[in-house]
């Protein structure tokens, strides 16, 4: 099993930063790409960055420009920066942990991001 811990959520004025970590402990030598996801109320849960193990990214397009993903692999830990935020993209930030085990999805609890106009 994977375990996720998010940390670094809160509140923000629109045109400010926030970091959001994620720490993984347990089966870590089985996870392939990790991630992040935001979800609102009422609305799908959506990718908004990934990371592989060798350091290739994926970002959605509503944050390139605006957010980087990276990973400290020595501390099993995954980052994402986030730039010149806007209320848009308030919402609950989950880590993610795709893997090569039979559960393969892994969350963390998600972190609340709040960004005021």
């Amino acid at each position: 099993q994977v375990q996720l811990v998010e940390s670094g959520g809160g509140l923000v004025q629109a045109g400010g930063s926030l970091r959001l970590s994620c720490a993984a402990s347990g089966s870590i030598f089985s996870i392939i790409v990790m991630g992040w996801y935001r979800q609102n109320p009422g609305k799908q849960r959506e990718l908004v960055a990934t990371i592989t193990r060798g350091g290739y990214t994926n970002y959605a397009d509503s944050v390139k420009g605006r957010f980087t993903i990276s990973r400290d692999n020595a501390k099993n830990t995954v980052y994402l920066q986030m730039n010149s935020l806007t209320p848009e993209d308030t919402a609950v930030y989950y880590c993610n942990a795709d893997t090569s085990s039979t559960t393969r999805y892994y969350w963390g609890q998600g972190t609340q991001v709040t960004v005021s106009s």
